[in-house]
């Protein structure tokens, strides 16, 4: 039986969540869904029988994000810092958005998948996030299968030691998170370690577009302060804080006068404490959350957000 186009675009969900954890770019995945779409549509029009529509998007979504991936992956080798994904809003009113929210949606956790190359990406989120058997593993991406199970065992070990951890507290870390922020709106540099983890990392990605530190920072202290720091000189340039969530994740994005975007700042919570703060500065991975402001002006009339 032909699928009627009409039909097709339920199927859209399910390739921007392939296309999503596969880029860690909402901009780039849109793009990859309408080309997947697109051929889906003309597959249905000829009058071509899709027996397995879902199986079908699957296929073409999945090696379409490989092919982008691999054109992506030297600009990001290059690019000035740390890379993390384009936040995805959790109050996103575009249908094709409203992904299922799990772990795999989290910064953390698509930051991590950066060590994994595409095919291997590919594997992993297709068998372990997507639940498919390794014989539909290997029809996707063009391999046998036990080449398959060797690529799936080597990708679990290259993130096995930086893969992020989750635990069902959402009470506790509710709280841990609202004191997060009460100590940060006050400066409390002591408050803020204390609910850090010791071994806390802070990353930036600025893109090279955008004022923001090279190298990660380690240590409840010295992220502490230097959050602090940031909001200070935030308040110095008149920004506005907004608390929301992105990811599946608290959030903070930070906005200008006008209401544009200068930052997200997203926090990644581990045994009750927060273990990883991602402050997401570049404007070319802000765009698809509205009007995004120019920090750089900003900074360079005297302030020092995110750098």
């Amino acid at each position: 039986m032909t699928e009627a186009p009409s039909t097709l675009g339920g199927l859209r969900p399910l390739m921007f969540s392939i296309a999503y954890r596969m880029l860690g770019s909402v901009t780039e995945a849109e793009d990859v869904v309408q080309d997947a779409y697109v051929r889906l549509q003309e597959r249905a029009l000829a009058g071509d029988v899709i027996e397995r529509p879902e199986a079908f998007a699957t296929t073409v979504t999945t090696r379409l994000a490989i092919d982008v991936l691999r054109s992506a992956r030297r600009h990001r080798e290059v690019s000035a810092g740390t890379w993390l994904p384009e936040p995805l809003p959790d109050a996103d009113d575009d249908p094709a958005h409203r992904v299922e929210r799990d772990e795999t949606l989290s910064f953390a956790f698509l930051a991590v998948l950066e060590r994994l190359g595409p095919v291997e990406r590919a594997v992993f989120l297709l068998r372990e996030v997507f639940d498919l058997d390794y014989a539909a593993v290997a029809d996707v991406v063009e391999r046998e299968e036990a080449a398959c199970r060797q690529i799936m065992h080597r990708a679990r070990a290259r993130i096995a030691d930086g893969r992020p951890r989750f635990e069902a507290d959402a009470a506790r870390d509710a709280a841990l998170v609202d004191s997060f922020f009460a100590a940060l709106e006050h400066g409390d540099v002591d408050a803020l370690a204390d609910l850090l983890a010791d071994d806390v990392v802070f990353y930036a990605d600025g893109g090279g577009r955008a004022p923001a530190i090279r190298h990660p920072i380690h240590g409840a202290l010295a992220v502490a302060r230097f959050v602090a720091g940031l909001v200070r000189r935030g308040v110095d340039m008149s920004v506005h804080l907004e608390r929301t969530t992105m990811n599946g994740e608290p959030a903070l994005r930070v906005a200008d006068r006008g209401g544009a975007t200068l930052s997200v700042l997203m926090l990644h919570v581990e045994g009750g404490r927060i273990a990883v703060l991602g402050n997401q500065l570049d404007p070319a991975k802000l765009g698809h959350l509205g009007p995004v402001g120019d920090l750089a002006a900003l900074v360079a009339r005297g302030g020092d957000w995110g750098s």
